[in-house]
């Protein structure tokens, strides 16, 4: 949903004071994603949650414009730029990818970011505590973690010496990713076929390349596409017979084999109720950065059993929750 709606601001791009909100006209929130609309209704919702904790309801008194940029991560410069240009009060950077095309967008008007990755590496804040400037939010470390997910699928498959991880290169912390889960795989002397994809066609191929290359299992990298196609994501798996892993339990949920992460509905949780505080005055850079570095581990032994797979009682007795 993508709202034109242009309000200007006393002072230009001020915030409006608490005691004269009622004397102008409603306070407007920027959402900027990278990804689409559909599949992040859940993340939405935790935002729309906490931000009325803090006395904004949606429609009643603040207006919110969505900006999806329907996983065309070259439109962000200009979707962060026409966001500016609106003057809203702040704007919520709902991923990694928007979080970087806001941050050189504007020094003046408040960011809060939803994401799922380090900001302090991303270079989005300067430290977690004292964030600087006029960003600030909430990250669940799941970008970082990467590694691990390669860990846990190669004790499930101790014996297969080939696996595949996939990214998409439009993405600006793929490379990183990249780097990490390859060292992960030298450690474990493993070979690692990077394969990469940026649309549904992508994605379809993928799968075959894998198996062309001798794959036996697959690491899904952090992505706002990968997220709003856990479903295909999953349903594909099983029919390739490639046992894989994600971030998200909502991976597991859609038939998917493991996941192991933080909780993407906490930062979006989190975000709302900074957006409501900036909104009654409070400044970004006085807030300091919500990171939640708790990861959990779903197992689901229904899909294992159409992969084939027997799951050994370390897994099992890990797992935060295990479907059957």
């Amino acid at each position: 949903m993508k709202r034109r709606a242009f309000i200007t601001l006393l002072g230009g791009i001020g915030l409006v004071p608490s005691g004269a909100r009622a004397q102008q006209a409603m306070p407007v929130i920027g959402l900027l994603s990278s990804a689409s609309s559909h599949d992040y209704g859940p993340m939405i919702a935790a935002f729309r949650k906490s931000l009325a904790e803090t006395g904004f309801v949606e429609e009643r008194n603040v207006r919110i414009e969505y900006v999806w940029a329907d996983e065309h991560y070259d439109r962000l410069p200009a979707l962060a730029a026409d966001l500016v240009r609106r003057q809203v009060n702040v704007i919520v950077a709902a991923t990694t990818p928007a979080a970087l095309a806001l941050k050189p967008a504007t020094a003046t008007i408040p960011i809060v970011f939803a994401i799922g990755g380090d900001p302090v590496r991303t270079g989005l804040v300067e430290s977690l505590s004292r964030p600087g400037g006029n960003m600030t939010g909430a990250a669940h470390i799941n970008v970082e973690i990467a590694p691990k997910r390669l860990e846990l699928m190669h004790e499930l498959l101790p014996s297969e010496k080939v696996m595949g991880l996939l990214l998409n290169p439009a993405n600006p912390l793929a490379a990183s990713v990249s780097a990490d889960v390859t060292k992960a795989a030298d450690a474990l002397g493993l070979k690692l076929h990077v394969v990469r994809a940026s649309d549904d066609q992508g994605i379809d191929r993928m799968f075959d390349e894998l198996s062309g290359q001798q794959a036996s299992a697959l690491v899904i990298g952090t992505d706002p596409l990968f997220t709003s196609r856990a479903q295909k994501l999953a349903t594909q798996s099983l029919r390739s017979k490639m046992p894989a892993i994600y971030q998200y339990r909502e991976f597991v949920d859609a038939g998917g084999l493991m996941s192991y992460g933080g909780s993407i509905t906490d930062s979006y949780h989190h975000a709302g109720a900074y957006v409501g505080r900036i909104l009654k005055g409070e400044k970004p850079a006085d807030l300091p950065v919500q990171l939640s570095t708790k990861v959990e581990f779903f197992l689901n032994l229904k899909s294992a059993k159409q992969l084939g797979l027997s799951v050994p009682l370390s897994l099992t007795g890990r797992a935060d929750e295990v479907i059957e």
